[in-house]
């Protein structure tokens, strides 16, 4: 019987994916066992080669079969990449949230098209907020420069278009 073939990688059990990455995975018992996605195709085989070792699979079916031991095996394959419900949740969330996002997107010409003064007031809100935070710009910078032509002078705060800040008074004399 000839020699096995060997995938596109140059390993057993590795294949190589159109991102550039190599994908590592064993069969067993009828089933067929993800052992992640690797960088290099040596990681991917060193997967594979611990995998094989813990379905106690003949050296003659391992990529490296100088490897003595399953713990040499383990120690020389990257760490398994383990799944759990917490990131499951998380990635399904995310999704979710991708999605509506995208389907915003699709029905928002829609909306446009439907109800244009709320177009123009949305961009009458934030040109009005836009001028609003330079006028505070500009009212931060006078003050910075008053308190630069005037160091001898003490701190009040002062209102204005409801943000706070800290402004310096000339100080009080009293004439006795």
């Amino acid at each position: 019987m000839p020699p096995r073939r060997r995938g596109s990688s140059g390993f057993r059990g590795v294949r190589v994916r159109p991102s550039g990455r190599f994908y590592a995975e064993i069969r067993a018992g009828g089933f067929r066992l993800t052992l992640g996605t690797y960088n290099t195709p040596e990681l991917a085989a060193r997967a594979y080669d611990a995998a094989a070792w813990r379905f106690r699979r003949p050296r003659r079916d391992m990529n490296f079969p100088d490897v003595e031991s399953l713990e040499e095996a383990e120690f020389l394959a990257p760490a398994p990449c383990l799944v759990d419900d917490e990131d499951r949740r998380r990635h399904r969330q995310v999704q979710r949230r991708i999605a509506i996002a995208e389907h915003d997107e699709q029905l928002m010409p829609q909306w446009r098209a439907q109800f244009p003064n709320d177009v123009d007031n949305t961009d009458a809100f934030y040109a009005e907020l836009r001028a609003q935070r330079r006028s505070n710009r500009r009212h931060r910078r006078a003050i910075a420069e008053f308190e630069l032509e005037n160091p001898n002078t003490t701190w009040t705060e002062t209102t204005l278009g409801g943000m706070t800040f800290g402004r310096r008074q000339p100080p009080t004399t009293s004439r006795d």
